[in-house]
């Protein structure tokens, strides 16, 4: 997705100011509403029904949601507002028929709602009554994305009619924005390929594909299109730059078509009908949305990718991550399931399903599924990855150690890619006290990619809270906040390095601002209770370790902590020289910043 592109600001979908006073007041205004009591209480159900539909909806439990606003719909069926919640809903689950039920309803009050017109433009599109999806198109364009949707759509509804010409037409980026004229090159390639106009696409692709090596859509489309016109020297360019883009880390869709380049294979292209292209429209700016933020409308985009096109892969992908962000594993992994044993993606989503199996507490079937696919992909550091990764996060250091240990036997020269094996590998041993072998493979991360902040705040942090290295360590930490300044754990680092040094005031200033970045984190805040009775401000102090204590800490630290509510810190000078413990296992809160980098 181009960096221009910031769709989750153009949202501006629902009006939601006085949606539940003006529901309110068309139940009570009702014939009857000021009569008897149990009168009240059947008007209460819709009314509870739709609040209780929109908390649902708001907390991204769809499925709840649509619930609710069934029940709702049965007491209120001509309800505007609430017509338009359920519509969004049943949209968002993809229950494509009901979805088009109120669609037409919705339609009657709002003429130019550009998510019912357009749901309605995709029935016509499938029903083969084209002129009529053109109408509702040209209806559904309203904002940036509405526009720019619309001139998609229609542009894949001409060239579905046989116009070619209206079709690249409709696709004209003068005066648009720079990260609407990426879609529109994109589908300009895409009809002229299917229109045999191969050097127009190429023109179009080459011009995306300059800033946008790195998209794995792009590059597979791109990739169809050389191999279709057996331009193989393009071919292996075009698999070079995506590599250097990558730095190495190729999609498996792309080592898919590459195997088939290498043998000179013609292939197909890509998106080889206007439904496919059609559907790329909604697939698109559905994942480009649900990256940006706007999950619930990027889910609807990509449930309506799903209605033209059942069988599409990276649409079912793109909902299983939406549904992974609302913790709603178990429908992630049915979505992955709905992607045939065939794709090139296999693979990785069955290790995305064996994360979502931990996820729900079934670590020991995501051990068994990893251990499987260990087994069947010898050569394959992944599998292996993520079940470490697993038993890391589960506490189970020992024996993550022991699968990082095959890890890094199976690398051979180490590159600067690979330091996330030894830092994970170090966070473990120093998990279960191993500090000399911890500092070694941290360092070894350290020399493999030196500016890696979650690897200079733990070897920094570690260090500091040793009360050993103390200027280096130091160093260390000013470096990670530098380069990652809104983090607050990092933040908290350089401050509790400065609490170690004897820099009280420094310190409690940076752990204000750490526990401004994290305030529900308990050891930051009880490091700020720290850092405040040192520099005599005794009654906030007490504060931020009452307020620590609410957030749960560890049992060993919540200890610790009610010990100095009631005995405050022991005097400067009655401090032992000794090395103090850590407040708490230093990777169980440093590490929380990498989920994702291990992941």
């Amino acid at each position: 997705m181009p960096s221009a592109f910031r769709l989750s600001r153009t949202l501006n979908l629902v009006p939601a100011i006085g949606i539940a006073a003006a529901f309110s007041l068309t139940l009570l205004s009702a014939p009857g509403a000021q009569a008897q009591s149990s009168d009240i209480d059947q008007l209460r159900s819709p009314l509870g029904s739709y609040l209780s539909g929109r908390i649902a909806r708001g907390a991204n439990n769809s499925a709840g949601a649509v619930r609710f606003y069934r029940h709702a719909l049965k007491r209120a069926p001509d309800n505007a507002r609430l017509i338009e919640r359920a519509f969004l809903v049943e949209a968002t689950e993809g229950h494509a028929d009901r979805t088009i039920r109120l669609a037409k309803k919705l339609i009657k009050f709002q003429p130019k709602h550009r998510l019912a017109r357009a749901w309605l433009g995709l029935a016509a599109y499938k029903a083969g009554n084209f002129k009529r999806a053109e109408q509702h198109f040209k209806l559904s364009s309203a904002g940036p994305i509405g526009e720019l949707t619309s001139a998609l759509a229609l542009a894949w509804v001409a060239r579905r009619r046989g116009r070619t010409k209206t079709a690249l037409s409709r696709l004209k980026y003068t005066q648009r924005a720079e990260w609407a004229q990426y879609y529109l090159r994109y589908h300009r390639a895409l009809i002229a390929d299917q229109t045999k106009q191969h050097k127009l696409a190429r023109q179009n692709y080459s011009r995306i594909f300059k800033s946008d090596a790195w998209m794995p859509r792009v590059a597979i489309s791109y990739l169809h299109h050389a191999a279709n016109t057996r331009n193989f020297d393009l071919a292996s360019e075009i698999l070079q730059r995506n590599k250097d883009a990558t730095s190495g880390a190729i999609h498996p869709s792309i080592e898919s078509v590459a195997r088939q380049v290498k043998k000179s294979k013609r292939l197909p292209l890509l998106i080889d009908s206007p439904s496919k292209g059609l559907a790329e429209v909604f697939y698109g700016l559905g994942e480009a949305l649900t990256t940006e933020g706007g999950t619930q409308l990027g889910a609807v985009y990509l449930q309506m990718a799903l209605y033209l096109r059942p069988d599409f892969p990276f649409a079912h992908a793109a909902l299983a991550n939406v549904h992974e962000t609302a913790k709603r594993y178990e429908v992630a992994n049915a979505y992955y399931d709905n992607i045939p044993a065939s794709s090139a993606l296999q693979l990785l989503i069955k290790i995305r399903k064996a994360h979502n199996l931990d996820a729900l507490k079934r670590t020991e079937e995501a051990r068994d599924t990893l251990l499987d696919l260990a087994k069947s992909n010898p050569r394959d550091t992944r599998p292996v990855e993520a079940l470490a990764n697993i038993l890391r996060g589960r506490e189970k250091f020992t024996e993550a150690i022991k699968h990082y240990d095959k890890i890094i036997s199976m690398l051979g020269e180490p590159k600067p890619g690979h330091w996330t094996y030894w830092y994970a590998r170090g966070t473990s041993y120093e998990r279960i006290k191993d500090w000399p072998s911890a500092e070694r493979d941290l360092l070894q991360a350290n020399s493999l990619s030196p500016d890696q902040p979650l690897v200079l705040n733990y070897l920094g942090y570690s260090w500091v809270d040793r009360n050993m290295n103390l200027k280096r360590g130091l160093a260390f930490i000013k470096k990670a906040v530098q380069l990652k300044p809104a983090d607050g754990y990092i933040v908290d680092s350089l401050g509790w390095a400065h609490f170690r040094l004897g820099n009280y005031s420094k310190a409690a200033e940076k752990l204000e601002r750490a526990v401004e970045l994290r305030p529900s984190d308990p050891i930051l805040n009880d490091h700020l209770g720290d850092a405040l009775w040192r520099i005599g401000r005794i009654r906030e102090a007490r504060y931020q370790w009452q307020q620590s204590l609410t957030l749960k800490p560890e049992a060993d630290n919540e200890r610790k902590t009610r010990d100095k509510l009631v005995k405050g810190l022991p005097k400067l000078g009655a401090i032992k020289s000794a090395k103090p413990k850590s407040d708490k296992p230093l990777g169980k809160r440093v590490e929380t910043t990498d989920d994702k980098t291990k992941r």
